[in-house]
């Protein structure tokens, strides 16, 4: 049996949210400008405006006065009226990053771990990186909407579980997002690193970003993967285990069972000091994703990447070029994230604000656990 009004919380909830996900893209709008992109009538427009204004997340911005008839009143979104805090966990350490509700860094800490961290070391690191991002006591922890994991895989992100993360002992089917909230009284979102930096670089890039491919080497290679306007996971969301592709069928054998894949050959080369053959191998790889995908942005982001972007940068956008066929035709822009080292951890950040605060999808009912 239906009950009266059931429905009426999670309309409100869906219109709220799809009103501040557009608000997010434009410095100041109206009432018409959001009826017209949301398909809302104007009336339910208002009384949304008037729900966020009285949450303190939107503000009146003056008026707009065009020809006749009455001037329009513009709003802005209040950006610090919300927070998220991201998570970037590598192999050595975990970076922390404080947003705003725009996805604009605040602020930034590191904590180290040690080698072959346990589920447990992880958390710890966590809580303690946390409390150095607070340190100054400006951020109200009540406006706080979540914190976001970007995590080493492969991980099950549709149920918070990591499932066997390459290279670390301790993680085999690890109720990551349960474990992280009961610890932090937070709510939290888990995925992929990867799928977390190309999360950022498409809220950075906005619609241009259609289809677009992250390549991260950091202790590893993954690829987060955005296609169609949105992340793409896979049937397990097991999505992006770039590094894994084999390459070479007699090759050396690979943390992941396999032998000759991408990523322990790339690592036998840096290793040996050859990094131009180690960005060529890259580079091939980015050719094979490319001839698979179609898609039109290639970025390039990790800390051993960094380290050297102008060798990878150079060894890749020439593949695209001259190995990609018809790239007249199949253009790719091939560049470095600009959001460097705190790519992952601010992409893990804007999934939280887009499961609360963001056009609705189905990430939204996966913020799971702590308070919301």
């Amino acid at each position: 049996m239906d009950t009266p009004g059931a429905g009426l919380g999670y309309l409100r909830g869906y219109n709220d949210a799809l009103v501040v996900g557009l608000a997010r893209t434009a410095p100041e709008f109206d009432r018409a400008s959001i009826a017209a992109a949301t398909g809302l009538t104007p009336q339910a427009v208002s009384k949304v405006l008037a729900r966020l204004t009285g949450d303190g997340l939107v503000e009146p911005a003056g008026v707009r006065r065009g020809g006749v008839g009455k001037p329009a009143t513009m709003y802005r979104i209040v950006a610090e009226s919300r927070f998220a805090i991201g998570v970037h966990v590598a192999r050595t350490g975990v970076r922390l990053v404080l947003t705003d509700l725009l996805g604009t860094v605040l602020s930034r800490s590191w904590e180290p771990l040690p080698v072959d961290f346990t589920p447990g070391e992880l958390l710890a690191a966590i809580g303690t990186a946390r409390t150095v991002l607070f340190r100054d006591g400006t951020v109200d922890p009540a406006r706080i909407l979540g914190l976001g994991l970007g995590m080493v895989g492969p991980l099950d992100h549709a149920n918070g579980i990591v499932r066997d993360a390459h290279r670390l002992r301790h993680w085999h089917d690890v109720p990551l997002r349960e474990l992280a909230a009961r610890e932090l009284g937070l709510a939290v979102h888990l995925d992929k690193d990867v799928t977390a930096g190309v999360t950022a670089e498409a809220w950075r890039r906005g619609a241009d970003f259609r289809d677009g491919v992250l390549i991260m080497v950091e202790s590893g290679i993954g690829a987060g993967l955005w296609l169609g306007g949105a992340a793409y996971r896979g049937a397990h969301t097991n999505a992006g285990e770039f590094g894994h592709t084999v390459m070479q069928l007699d090759g050396p054998a690979c943390v992941c069972g396999r032998r000759g894949c991408l990523e322990v050959l790339h690592d036998a080369a840096v290793a040996r000091g050859d990094l131009p053959h180690a960005a060529r191998l890259l580079a091939v790889g980015v050719v094979n994703l490319l001839q698979t995908t179609d898609v039109g942005h290639v970025v390039l982001a990790g800390a051993d990447l960094l380290r050297h972007r102008d060798v990878y940068l150079a060894a890749i956008a020439a593949a695209v070029r001259l190995e990609v066929p018809r790239a007249d035709w199949l253009t790719v822009d091939v560049s470095v994230s600009a959001l460097g080292s705190d790519v992952i951890a601010a992409g893990a950040a804007m999934q939280v604000l887009n499961a609360v605060y963001g056009r609705p999808s189905p990430d939204s009912a996966l913020l799971g656990g702590g308070r919301q």
